[in-house]
């Protein structure tokens, strides 16, 4: 008797436990029984960009784990750019040092085990410890867990904390599930991996545990479509239910009443990085000159039929930290000629490509394809610099991450990056332009720069912070050590029959709970 009533008691427990975090008791998707299904294809999940499954512990596989619905963060920004609690309910700042976070008490993963501050603690422990991005940016000394509350000690002043757990690699994980060989991690989003394999598909259902509304979609598959013309004609075909990252030329086909159209300004910069261990960016006027020289207006209004905002700091416009106050070079091929020619390159034989003390003004471009805008970006600047007297040989490959690590390899790096996606200025400066950052790859260094990153990250004061951040801008475009050519107006198109897919401005959140589609 004594074991019967164990066993019905543990089964109470369990029970009890599921209902706590949100076990659904929903119907299925339709009304006549049959299961919804939905297909999305995308041209970034691919291993080119980092993404090769959805560990966000894994380079920036984060993006995937939290875009198709599997993760959570902490903190999330909304539609205003404004960082708010998500499974966190609630955060305290006991010290400059000292943060106390409250988790909601009805999360759990979808494996049915409660997200407790001891889960989160075991996860954050394994993201540093592996994941040299989130180590440097979150600055962790010690954690500690106590039921709900998660309280954590940085070891400097971090007023960007809370923005960082906001980033897609924290999404929250269940370390006891582990994570497996091909990637696939226990979230607490609506809907569980499983089924992966790279650069081709991820097979999704419909969490039954998830803790914050319904979840309408039964099964989904995320399709791996690179190529841009393959994916306009998948989403014509109907193989696809919607698309992200379809090219500008193919928009037209879908500007009618079966489609519908979710569009909205991003962060998401496509910029040139110069690389300083080069003899040939090492020439400052040669640097100016390929800033006076590339033009963004007929890049964004021509190749980009419009579908993006012409950058000139780092952040957009509509940002606090934003560039409207910064002075950049623009686009001017007289004054580029002449400061080449001030600084001794001349067209001596006639060729039409520049040249000093014997070795031409030839400059190695490397970029990379599955961002369609980047290719555009190539051609463009190619056939600007050539009227200038500039030689430009392109390399836009899927095999960018490697070549990249070679400094003897290329001269300009060009990428894509969204660069205050968490609402704040920090992480693009802590990962791109300073001596400690992961993706400083041209050895870029401004001892004013340190200098101004330091002050950023010792103040909590929003005011002095946007300050900072535009000095920090201006000091970039002072040095010309990279080139912000434009801002992403990101689109996802679906059939009109899709419901819930909505285009953020920090690009993370697509496969949500509200996502819906009609008979």
């Amino acid at each position: 008797m004594k074991k019967l009533f164990a066993i019905l008691l543990s089964v109470c427990m369990v029970i009890g436990l599921l209902t706590g975090c949100g076990g659904s008791d929903s119907n299925p998707s339709d009304a006549s029984g049959s299961k919804k299904t939905f297909v999305f294809g995308d041209t970034t999940f691919n291993a080119e960009n980092e993404e090769p499954n959805v560990n966000p512990h894994y380079a920036y596989a984060g993006w995937a784990c939290i875009r198709y619905g599997v993760g959570e963060t902490l903190f999330k920004i909304n539609d205003s750019m404004e960082l708010e609690p998500w499974i966190a309910a609630s955060y305290e700042l006991e010290d400059e040092l000292t943060w106390k976070i409250t988790l909601k008490d009805n999360v759990c993963f979808s494996n049915g085990k409660v997200c407790d501050a001891a889960a989160v603690k075991a996860c954050m422990e394994h993201l540093v410890e592996v994941h040299d991005r989130a180590r440097g940016d979150l600055m962790i000394d010690t954690m500690e867990s106590d039921g709900l509350t998660l309280t954590i000690k940085t070891s400097v002043p971090a007023p960007s904390l809370l923005n960082y757990l906001s980033e897609p690699y924290g999404c929250i994980i269940d370390m006891e599930a582990g994570i497996t060989e091909d990637g696939i991690v226990v979230g607490t989003g609506p809907y569980v991996p499983v089924e992966l394999q790279t650069d081709d598909h991820l097979n999704l259902v419909k969490n039954e545990n998830y803790w914050d509304g319904e979840v309408k979609i039964d099964e989904i598959t995320v399709r791996t479509i690179s190529d841009g013309d393959t994916l306009a004609l998948a989403l014509q075909s109907g193989e696809i239910d919607a698309a992200y990252g379809m090219a500008y030329a193919s928009y037209p086909l879908f500007e009618n009443a079966n489609y519908t159209f979710s569009s909205t300004q991003t962060s998401r910069s496509f910029y040139c990085q110069m690389n300083y261990t080069s003899p040939v960016i090492q020439d400052e006027a040669v640097r100016r000159a390929v800033a006076m020289g590339i033009d963004k207006e007929g890049f964004v209004n021509t190749l980009l039929s419009g579908y993006g905002y012409v950058g000139t700091g780092a952040f957009p416009d509509t940002v606090a930290f934003g560039g409207a106050s910064l002075t950049a070079e623009t686009y001017d091929p007289e004054g580029a000629k002449a400061v080449l020619e001030a600084a001794g390159w001349m067209d001596s034989d006639g060729d039409g490509i520049r040249e000093k003390d014997g070795q031409k003004l030839v400059i190695r471009w490397l970029s990379y394809p599955s961002r369609q805008e980047l290719p555009l970006l190539a051609e463009s600047a190619q056939a600007a610099l050539k009227d200038i007297g500039i030689q430009l040989d392109l390399n836009v490959t899927a095999d960018h991450n490697s070549i990249v690590k070679d400094q003897s390899a290329w001269d300009i790096y060009v990428g894509a990056n969204v660069n205050s996606g968490l609402g704040d200025p920090t992480n693009f400066f802590s990962t791109h332009c300073l001596d400690a950052s992961t993706k400083n790859r041209g050895s870029y260094h401004s001892d004013r720069l340190e200098e101004l990153a330091a002050a950023l990250n010792g103040t909590f004061d929003s005011n002095e912070r946007a300050r900072i951040a535009i000095e920090m801008q201006q000091t970039l475009l002072d040095d010309n050590a990279f080139v912000f050519c434009s801002f992403l107006r990101m689109s996802m198109i679906s059939k009109a029959s899709v419901t819930g897919l909505t285009a953020h401005p920090c690009d993370f959140y697509e496969l949500t709970a509200a996502l819906d589609i009609n008979p």
